[in-house]
């Protein structure tokens, strides 16, 4: 029993200490020297447990979005309140958004990526609570209705350094991004009537 404890332990670590390490560089920027040593763990675990650099990559990417779902109920008929609760986790959890966009630039081309089925399901989930909190059938058109949604929320966190060009000193100031958040989410209502 202590082996499977040990074992879960440590591939908690790796986990952790993975999600840090490709937030900050990316896969490729990434180094399992620095993943073991922030895990305490000798690097042959990161093999043992994932096989690759790569698929240790695809499995942080996992747990993120598994704990975003966990965290964020569907839209269904409150895509409003949805925008405002997905901005506000996107920014206490910026390493998601950089992992995100880390993701985008190292898969770039490919038509799919590792794991795409099940987040083809999870998103599929989100614009049927969605099309049935409208009252509509889900449809091409509620799928884009959801992207767009996602990224205005996501957006924000994104692009920070346009914020603060835009908006000044409100754009880091706790009541400017609540002011933000809340514009969005009025955006959301407004569009959506």
């Amino acid at each position: 029993m202590a082996s499977k404890v040990s074992t879960a332990a440590t591939r908690a670590a790796l986990l952790e200490a993975a999600r840090e390490e490709f937030a900050a560089y990316g896969v490729a920027g990434a180094r399992v020297d620095r993943i073991a040593e922030r895990a305490g763990v000798n690097k042959e675990r990161i093999y043992g447990h994932f096989g690759s650099k790569e698929k240790l990559f695809d499995a942080v990417i996992t747990e993120a979005l598994d704990d975003l779902t966990a965290q964020i109920a569907l839209p269904g008929a409150d895509p409003v309140d949805y925008v405002a609760k997905l901005t506000d986790y996107y920014r206490a959890h910026p390493e998601l958004v950089r992992l995100l966009m880390w993701e985008a630039l190292n898969y770039r081309g490919q038509e799919l990526l590792p794991g795409q089925e099940a987040r083809v399901e999870r998103c599929a989930r989100k614009s049927a609570s969605l099309a049935e909190g409208r009252g509509e059938e889900p449809s091409p058109a509620t799928a884009r209705t959801l992207f767009l949604l996602t990224g205005l929320a996501l957006f924000q966190s994104m692009m920070p350094q346009l914020a603060r060009i835009m908006l000044g000193d409100e754009a880091d100031s706790p009541e400017g991004k609540r002011h933000l958040r809340d514009q969005a989410a009025a955006f959301v209502a407004a569009a959506l009537k």
